[in-house]
């Protein structure tokens, strides 16, 4: 199973290291078939720094604003301004992880964000406010690891086959189409569809582009040359132009401006 998630997946992180700092921690023990890393964000800025971040195939449980809310797996662009001095405590689950929670089919919270009480039956206002009330990680961690613990998360292999395909992407940049990967798993295409749409909540086409994507994104971060025409063949992309499209629709700019972008890379 993967840990610490894709870091490229921070749109230029040069600039967002001037404004916040991110801690990757581990949850407890008898989460980890289901959570992957938890992440704190920690701020402290003047005026205010809107950050972008890339969403990757995977359900996080966020405490801010008082509440935790379950942010589903979404293909729009996730913007956050962060203003002052503050903190955020999120979990980062597996792409099959939060299956074994919910209990039920994670398609029918894609693309939303709703309180973990609506999602899960669990008061969630006690935990986010012992959660937000410090930083220190030792005080707020456990609260996390008892709210998602009572949960009662059971042993899912379906969930450990969802999770496993989805690094397998993220592993090997030359699957570049679904017939791919089912080909790999052993499943129909229809099979393997169907598997996404039930334990990671997008489908496997949707999950392949995005890590091509973030496989191009690392590569604007790298500060290296990049042939973006010989990129996007390795990567599966019809051509430049098509690369560059699916691109700019996810991040925003071309990935020759974004490299171009002091924010990007040192």
């Amino acid at each position: 199973m993967s840990k610490a998630g894709r870091p490229e997946a921070i749109v230029r992180p040069k600039a967002g290291e001037r404004a916040f700092e991110v801690e990757r921690l581990e949850p407890d023990p008898a989460l980890a078939e289901f959570v992957d890393y938890y992440w704190l964000v920690r701020w402290n800025v003047t005026g205010e720094h809107r950050q972008q971040v890339v969403p990757q195939p995977r359900i996080h449980v966020a405490a801010e604003d008082g509440r935790l809310f379950v942010h589903g797996v979404s293909r729009e662009p996730f913007f956050r301004t962060l203003t002052g001095v503050g903190h955020v405590l999120g979990a980062a689950f597996h792409p099959g992880g939060f299956r074994a929670l919910l209990k039920s089919s994670v398609g029918a919270i894609s693309g939303t964000v709703r309180t973990a009480e609506d999602v899960l039956g669990h008061d969630d206002r006690a935990a986010a406010e012992r959660i937000l009330a410090t930083s220190e990680t030792a005080e707020i961690v456990p609260v996390l690891d008892t709210y998602l613990l009572a949960c009662e998360p059971e042993p899912d292999p379906t969930g450990r086959e969802a999770t496993d395909l989805v690094n397998e992407v993220q592993r090997r940049s030359d699957i570049v189409r679904a017939e791919q990967l089912a080909q790999r798993a052993g499943l129909s295409l229809r099979s393997l569809q169907r598997l996404f749409a039930d334990h990671v909540g997008v489908g496997p086409k949707w999950v392949i582009q995005r890590s091509r994507i973030l496989d191009a994104t690392a590569a604007a971060h790298s500060g290296e040359p990049v042939d973006w025409a010989e990129l996007a063949a390795e990567l599966g992309f019809s051509d430049q132009a098509h690369l560059t499209r699916v691109f700019t629709q996810v991040v925003g700019t071309s990935p020759a401006t974004y490299r171009r972008d002091p924010g990007t890379a040192g």
